[in-house]
């Protein structure tokens, strides 16, 4: 849906990227709007999912509804960052979205995105890009494999025999096959078609690829609590979200896009660190954040690590 924005919202609208450019290096971070450089000449599109979008943070957007899209996500922080013009910014991420959706239409349930690559022209001069983990299911996964840590914590206090401390693991890979990885390679096929059609679209558009903040620790132990993982389910989760993000920026190099590491800066912020630091929130949210996604803190962590990069490879 077309938005039409008068004097007045675009001077409120001023006023926001002044704040948010204020703000954003708050909760002990380093300021992501230090050392400005000069803006990219020309629009600025965001693409993405839900870790793109921010869902549950506030303020929502209803523009298209159930795309549950914040105005603190990192896409507007690294908007106001940049000092762009709201004429020269468009947010179409989308929650649920799949790399399939950049491309066609996507249902909601309560709302209709549009195709998200209909907002990327030849006038365009910065895009976006986060997307891939609904391709390989990975909400899914973690669901199962939270069904079975519980069945773990169960068999460890009753004691009756040794308990697999990887049962979701033991699902998914099986004679030498993982499931999980033959989805992360097909998806890499399918964000190499895209890629390749943004750069036909936005010839002049510098392109960005985002991976994923960290959501498990990096030891196993310390996880039940907060997700209710089996310990050696942990190190699996791990070692796959980190095979996704290698596939994100293998598929970026390719493509002459720029890849945008998020995980480093997030080690120790993960769903089962001290709910003061983390950037994501645990199966039970404390901070105003869908359950496993990235909160406003989490958001602005993101926007950091994406204006650093923008700005080094300016």
């Amino acid at each position: 849906m077309e938005t039409r924005t008068g004097f007045g919202l675009a001077a409120l609208f001023s006023c926001a990227v002044l704040l948010a450019a204020v703000t954003v290096g708050r909760d002990g971070d380093a300021d992501a709007t230090s050392a400005l450089v000069e803006p990219p000449n020309g629009p600025y599109v965001a693409l993405g999912d839900s870790y793109t979008a921010g869902p549950k943070i506030p303020h929502q957007s209803a523009n298209p509804a159930g795309c549950d899209r914040s105005d603190r996500n990192y896409p507007a922080l690294v908007a106001a960052g940049l000092g762009l013009a709201a004429d020269d910014f468009r947010d179409v991420s989308c929650s649920g979205a799949t790399i399939g959706d950049l491309l066609a239409p996507q249902s909601t349930g309560r709302g209709i995105n549009p195709a998200q690559l209909s907002a990327i022209s030849s006038d365009t001069r910065l895009v976006t890009v986060g997307i891939g983990g609904n391709d390989i299911d990975f909400s899914p996964l973690i669901t199962l494999c939270v069904k079975a840590g519980v069945r773990y914590q169960l068999e460890n206090r009753i004691g009756d025999g040794e308990a697999d401390d990887a049962p979701c693991r033991a699902l998914h890979v099986s004679a030498g096959t993982d499931g999980v990885e033959a989805k992360i390679k097909e998806a890499g096929g399918r964000l190499s078609g895209a890629l390749n059609t943004i750069e036909r679209r936005a010839p002049k558009a510098r392109v960005y690829v985002i991976g994923y903040p960290a959501i498990v620790p990096a030891r196993g132990t310390g996880c039940a609590g907060q997700m209710g993982l089996a310990p050696g389910d942990v190190t699996f989760l791990r070692q796959k979200q980190q095979q996704l993000n290698a596939m994100l920026r293998d598929k970026a190099e390719a493509a002459g896009a720029v890849y945008v590491d998020t995980y480093a800066p997030s080690v120790g912020r993960d769903a089962c660190a001290d709910r003061d630091v983390r950037w994501v929130e645990p199966l039970i949210p404390v901070a105003p954040a869908a359950p496993v996604h990235p909160n406003e803190r989490g958001e602005r962590g993101m926007a950091q690590a994406v204006l650093r990069t923008v700005r080094a490879s300016g």
